[in-house]
Formats: C-alpha cells, structure tokens, sequence
C-alpha cells in the first residue's frame, strides 16, 4: 500500500473516530426512556450498575418476592431497568417491562398535580374551604381518647385545600378502634379494604366523602400529620371544579398529554393478561394473596365508579416515569407543559416542619422530602417522592437528575428488597474525581 493510500485510510478512521465520540457525548432526547446507558455520559459505574439484578433475583430465588420491575434514569436517559421473577408465579407468566402494576397512593401525586393546576388556573386557593366543595366539611368534628374513653369534639378551624395536600386536615383512613365501628357502618374504614380501597364500590368517590365529612377525624387540623382520606377528598374537589370524572381529567390534563397509554383507573379487558398477580409477604415467604379488596382487588371487573385519587390507578413502570421526569423537569415534558416550574416546587418542598418527621424528613404538597443526608438511605437532600401500598416506590433526585421506579405487587411486603435497591443505585453512582 502506498504512503498516499496509507494516509487515506488513517484519515478515514480518524474520522470514524471523531464521528463516534460526537455521537457519544450528544445530548440525550428526553421524549423517550430509552435503553444504552453510557457510563461516560450518565455517570455510572458499569461494573456496580449490574449489581442490581443479581440482588433483586437472589429475592426472587429465596422465595422473599414473585417478581419485580425497576426503571432508573438519568437525565431522561435509561441507565438501569430490568423485569425479574414472575408476574404470576403459580401460572409460570414471566415480569415484564410493560406489566401492569395497581400503584396506590402513587396516585395521590397525580391529584396532587390536578389541584395545584386548578389553583393555577385561579379556580381554586390553597386556602380555601374544603366545605365549599363538599357541603358536609362545613362542621367537623375530631374524636379525643382520654382514660379509655373517646368523645368528640368539634375542630378548632375548617379543614383547607392546603390541609389535605399536606395530610394536616386529621383525616386518617378510620381503621383506629376508636373510631373504626362508626367508619364501617358509613362503608369507610375497615368496610374498604385496609381503609382506601374503592374499586369495588358501585358509587362515586364524592358520594364516599360526603359521608367521610359526617365522621370524627384523629387530630385537629393543622396539628399533626395523618395519612389517610385527604388526597380522595381532593379527587372529589377535582371532579366537582371541573366538571369531569377524576378519569377523564387524568385523561385530558396529565395522562394523555405525557403519553402515558397505560396508566388508568380500571384496566381494559384487551391488557388484562398483562396485570400482576399480588402476593403477600407470609413467614418470610411471597404467598399469593387472596381475591377481594385486600388482594387481587377489582381492577378490571369492578363497578367503574369510583376514581379513587388517593389509591386508585394502575400503571407501568415506563408510565409513571413518564409522569416522574414532567415534575423533574419542572413541569414540562415533550413540549407538554403540565404544571408551572412554582407549582413544582411547592410539591417537591417541605411544607410542614417536623410534623412528618423530626430525623430529616418533611412532606410537601405531594411528596415526601428528604432534608439531610442520610435521612433516606444514601439518598441526596432535596430528593423526593412515595410509595404504593402494594409495595412499589419511586424517587426523584434533582442534584443528581435521577428519576427512580421499583415496581412489586407484594402487600403486606415484609422485606427490605426496595431498601436494597435504593442503596444499590446510589452506590452505582460516580462520584466527581472519583477513579474507576
């Protein structure tokens, strides 16, 4: 080969080198999760990165869960996701990444959402009467347990918009024995399930928080942080500004605009196949978990009335990814613009001092807040997010601009397996001036 020629050719690849570190080190797209992590680019080590599914599978093989999907992004760009186990384990029907998941109080960030876009609009105030809205919260009362004996008082203020954000209105999901005999004979409370089930329930949810308004609530408003009805009060208050079932707003205003096609109240008959079966956590083992509203639940023969905004949606890991990086990237996403960057902030800030916790954590309009280092695991301050009852989580983490899916049907899930998998994707993290 002539000198000439052997000079071409070293151009070419000199070329072809260029041309793939330009490709390389190009800005990710946000319009997708999308698979390819690049540990150059998004900052994970790849040799820790892979820790993560032999963990989540020793699980698995152990007996502890069925199965599990996790998602985790950086940047918008997918670094981790894996579908280990079963989606039902007595019928052999392997995890999916696009499987179903009933994701529970998930759901309360989405109303969370719908009523920080109704005050925008300027239809609602933060401090607004919840008794506007539903008639029977004009006069609440809170039960006092004093000596064993309970009486009822009534509340020192009315309960607001912002009370129920913050679960400050002392409303709980009347499962307490002071309380929970007067719950259950107004179908709340022990007749829902563990407290805030209503799949199966053939009325709407603002029929169930006329009558939630009638009943004691745990704590005077304000005064202490209690979880429970608030976020289905706002569902109701959602449905009644706007006019729409809680559904069909999600539809219009969140759901559709991010794209999220399989993310609903009640799942069509066509995707049923792909729901996860629900397990329970039994003497250190995953059994299946029975029918009814404490196991497999209604979710997609169910009456379709009640749109539970505190518990009720179905969704997929790649959905609520979807949902989680709109807020990271504050309230914008594909060019959709759901929420304002202020509105974000008031969910993702701490809005209620020590009454959620006083070891470093708060809770905002939505969201649990992690204050300190070490507070949540290895978790960065400013990161935020929730969890489901049936066991699933997720996290924001704005320093590091990651966002976090753990999808699992186990309820009560008695293991710390989400724990183990926080601490495996931090861990995966490269530190600035750290060598590999």
């Amino acid at each position: 080969m002539s000198f000439v020629r052997s000079r071409a050719w070293r151009s070419i690849g000199v070329l072809w080198s260029a041309l793939a570190l330009a490709l390389a080190f190009a800005p990710a797209s946000a319009d997708e999760p999308r698979g390819g992590a690049r540990t150059s680019v998004d900052g994970f080590a790849p040799e820790r990165l892979e820790r993560i599914r032999p963990v989540l599978q020793r699980y698995v093989d152990e007996g502890q869960i069925a199965g599990v999907v996790t998602l985790v992004m950086r940047d918008g760009v997918v670094v981790h996701q894996a579908a280990v186990g079963w989606a039902d384990k007595e019928a052999r029907k392997p995890m999916r990444e696009d499987t179903l998941f009933r994701i529970a109080s998930q759901t309360k960030a989405l109303t969370s959402v719908a009523i920080l876009q109704l005050v925008e609009e300027g239809k609602l105030s933060l401090s607004q009467r919840v008794s506007d809205f539903i008639p029977t919260f004009a006069k609440t009362t809170v039960a006092v347990t004093k000596d064993g004996a309970t009486t009822t008082v009534p509340a020192n203020r009315p309960i607001t918009i912002r009370d129920l954000l913050t679960h400050t209105a002392g409303i709980s999901y009347g499962t307490q024995p002071s309380i929970a005999a007067q719950y259950e004979a107004k179908g709340l409370g022990p007749a829902a399930g563990n407290g805030w089930y209503f799949a199966d329930k053939n009325e709407t949810m603002c029929d169930a928080m006329e009558r939630l308004g009638t009943l004691p609530f745990v704590a005077q408003p304000g005064e202490a942080f209690v979880y429970g009805y608030s976020t289905d009060v706002l569902g109701c208050i959602v449905e009644r500004v706007s006019g729409q079932t809680l559904d069909r707003y999600f539809q219009e205003r969140i759901t559709g605009p991010l794209g999220m096609v399989d993310t609903f109240f009640y799942v069509p008959r066509d995707k049923r196949d792909r729901l996860a079966t629900v397990y329970a956590s039994v003497d250190g083992r995953a059994e299946r978990a029975p029918e009814g509203s404490k196991g497999q639940g209604h979710y997609v023969d169910g009456p379709k009335r009640a749109f539970s905004g505190g518990a009720g949606l179905v969704s997929t890991a790649r959905d609520y990814a979807r949902f989680l990086e709109m807020i990271r990237r504050d309230g914008e996403l594909d060019g959709k613009r759901i929420l304002s960057p202020r509105g974000v902030a008031l969910m993702r800030t701490n809005q209620v001092g020590e009454l959620f916790s006083t070891s470093g954590l708060g809770f905002g309009y939505g969201f649990q807040t992690t204050e300190r280092y070490g507070a949540n695991g290895m978790e960065t301050p400013g990161s935020y997010g929730w969890a489901g009852a049936y066991g699933s989580y997720y996290r924001i983490d704005p320093k590091e601009r990651l966002t976090i899916v753990f999808m699992i049907q186990q309820m009560p899930n008695q293991t710390d397996v989400r724990e183990r998998f926080s601490t495996m994707v931090y861990q995966a993290l490269v530190q600035p001036g750290e060598r590999l």
